[in-house]
C-alpha cells in the first residue's frame, strides 16, 4: 500500500515537471498537482504513523519471562 502512495506522488511530481516543460511558467494545473502532491504526502505519513503504532504495539506486547528465585 505505502508503495503505491510512493509510486502515485513520484507520477505527480513527473506529471508536474513535464507540464512545467511544456508551458516554461507555473500554471493553474500545476496548482491542482501540487495539491494533488500534498494529499499524497499527507496518506504516505498516515500510513507510515499505523505501521509504526503497529510494531510499537507488538514490540510492548511481547512477553516479559521472569525467573522465579
Amino acid at each position: 500500500m505505502i508503495q503505491d502512495l510512493y509510486k502515485q506522488k513520484r507520477s505527480l511530481e513527473l506529471r508536474w515537471q513535464l507540464e512545467y516543460e511544456q508551458e516554461g511558467k507555473y500554471t493553474l494545473n500545476m496548482v491542482n498537482i501540487d495539491s494533488a502532491i500534498r494529499d499524497v504526502i499527507t496518506e504516505i505519513k498516515l500510513e507510515e504513523s499505523k505501521i509504526a503504532d503497529r510494531e510499537n504495539a507488538i514490540t510492548s506486547a511481547a512477553p516479559e519471562v521472569s525467573v522465579a528465585t
